[in-house]
């Protein structure tokens, strides 16, 4: 009779706990308890597994990159979490195909009786979209395409109609910029996703050409020409099930060798830029022609997701989800770098997965489950075109419609203390706002958007893919006001990473990162899965999202 009586008296404060869930009153002594797993020392711990040369940086589809998985799957296994992936595992099967170039070292452009030859690696970048063994372009004609962009939204097109199948595009990295008259063009200081890479090379396909080379610049991209050469000098990949149009060649040129490449046609780089900025544009053939060998090594192979689940505690809404999520892979070997060749990934992302685990361990310490459950994934291939995200979204363990949130981490605050958090996406869906009300009133902190929009980083890491089936997702990043800091000096530690560390062997794990500002950044991330898990209140998208219709869609 005791035991029936306890029983009944637990149940009835859980479902008194569910009912009157507020943000103002869902931190129980159980939700403290478990908040307390969240430590300096977890989170350092696995960083240090994470990002040891042992793991060879991670690459996708390489041994560390398994071992990374398999560390992951078994912390998962001993918090008690349930398998989500494939046959009762914790791994998702991910097959992709691998592209490995060899271009020639050089790449040859003839116009008006004069060769200019450029230099692969210094001067550009080539690799193969498609899967052969060798391919050669012969005298291709160039012609130049602006930002190469198709917005109709925007009233823009850079096309015009113009056939340039074919043809190897040469293209402006970015978007457009906004004018006094259109500030919001384009989202204003923004990148959307028409300026990201991925972007042009697949309007390029579309329209039928042979190949499309982006003009690099340290402003437009965000980073230097050395993030280029160690992203797209190694392996490529890509799902095995795409069947999307693709170019032969995709390609990179410096900004240097671009102004040599159009003094061969007589044409001026900024006369080429001005014009591009407006939507009186249309395609310049630039009377040159191109030639390029490339030598492609092609493998099929199978990465991992590695997917746990706390199930959720009631009956009704245990078949709803938050989904947590943070990417496992790096670059891998690479070309040594003052004698370094691992590129370890420390911050980008092994803390990401180290801030995963640890949020796993706090949930498991929970006496009474949230009533929604919640899925932690460890993503691959990010670093390969956001491919490991790409598969989950096509393959969810649930319907969409079932998936209440995505919250993702890429990276974490590894110099000390904020009064404020970031969230990339945060004018997107009200995620930001229950955030940011979180914060508030837990840490006395608040949410801001993004400081370096520019960078366009929502569409650059894995919530994009979630957001892109009508999940609202969002990107948790570092604050930017330091306490007892200079007031620059949050945007400077992240200029300067960006600068010296980032893709690069240096990013490697230090015992001087100071972690208390990832503590308490990770404790707000648990407080709010937490509270998505448990309340009525769910996110949506904000009505100006361009991902709005695809849940309303979703919901009819």
């Amino acid at each position: 009779m005791k035991l029936l009586t306890a029983t009944l008296m637990l149940l009835s404060f859980c479902l008194t706990l569910y009912a009157q869930i507020t943000i103002d009153n869902f931190l129980t002594d159980d939700v403290k308890r478990a908040m307390d797993y969240i430590t300096e020392d977890y989170i350092r711990a696995n960083v240090q597994f994470l990002a040891h040369d042992l793991l060879e940086g991670r690459g996708t589809g390489s041994r560390g990159e398994l071992l990374a998985a398999t560390y992951i799957a078994t912390q998962f296994k001993l918090l008690g979490l349930e398998p989500g992936g494939d046959n009762g595992s914790y791994f998702q099967k991910v097959p992709l195909v691998g592209i490995t170039t060899f271009p020639s070292e050089f790449m040859t452009v003839k116009g008006k009786g004069k060769t200019i030859k450029f230099k692969y690696y210094d001067e550009f970048i080539a690799v193969s979209g498609v899967k052969k063994d060798f391919v050669s372009i012969k005298d291709a004609d160039i012609v130049f395409v602006g930002y190469g962009i198709v917005a109709p939204e925007q009233n823009w097109d850079d096309y015009k109609g113009v056939d340039v199948s074919g043809k190897i595009l040469l293209m402006l990295n970015d978007d457009p910029p906004a004018t006094p008259e259109e500030p919001n063009l384009f989202g204003g200081k923004a990148r959307t996703y028409y300026g990201r890479w991925t972007y042009k090379y697949e309007i390029a396909a579309k329209k039928g050409a042979l190949g499309a080379i982006i003009i690099h610049t340290t402003p437009s991209a965000g980073y230097g020409w050395n993030v280029v050469q160690s992203s797209w000098s190694g392996e490529e990949f890509e799902l095995a099930n795409d069947v999307e149009p693709k170019v032969q060649l995709k390609g990179w040129l410096t900004e240097e060798a671009t102004k040599k490449l159009l003094a061969l046609a007589g044409k001026n780089l900024d006369e080429l830029v001005k014009s591009a900025q407006t939507r009186n544009f249309k395609p310049i053939e630039l009377g040159l022609k191109l030639s390029l060998d490339m030598k492609v090594k092609v493998r099929n192979l199978v990465s991992q997701n590695v997917v746990g689940i706390l199930r959720g505690g009631d009956e009704k809404l245990k078949d709803e989800y938050i989904v947590l999520t943070s990417h496992h892979d790096h670059l891998g070997i690479g070309k040594p770098v003052n004698g370094d060749s691992i590129y370890n990934g420390a911050l980008d992302n092994a803390s990401g997965v180290s801030a995963l685990l640890t949020l796993a361990k706090a949930f498991s310490e929970l006496k009474v489950k949230p009533r929604r459950s919640i899925i932690f994934v460890a993503l691959t291939a990010e670093e390969a075109g956001l491919l490991g995200s790409k598969f989950f979204a096509q393959n969810p363990p649930a319907p969409p419609i079932k998936i209440v949130a995505n919250i993702n981490i890429d990276g974490i605050n590894i110099w000390g203390k904020t009064k404020d958090v970031v969230l990339i996406g945060m004018e997107k869906s009200t995620l930001g706002e229950i955030i940011d009300r979180i914060a508030r009133k837990y840490q006395n902190r608040y949410a801001k958007p993004d400081q370096f929009p520019e960078l366009g980083m929502f569409y650059r890491s894995d919530q994009f893919n979630f957001a892109k089936i009508g999940i609202p997702a969002i990107f948790f990043d570092n604050g930017v006001e330091y306490i007892g800091k200079p007031e620059d000096y949050g945007r400077k530690v992240v200029e300067e990473y960006i600068k010296k560390n980032y893709h690069q062997p240096s990013d490697e794990y230090n015992d001087t990162w100071v972690l208390d500002g990832a503590v308490e950044d990770t404790k707000l991330v648990f407080l709010c899965a937490y509270y998505l898990a448990n309340a009525d209140e769910k996110p949506e998208w904000k009505p100006d999202s361009e991902f709005r219709l695809i849940r309303e869609k979703m919901m009819k």
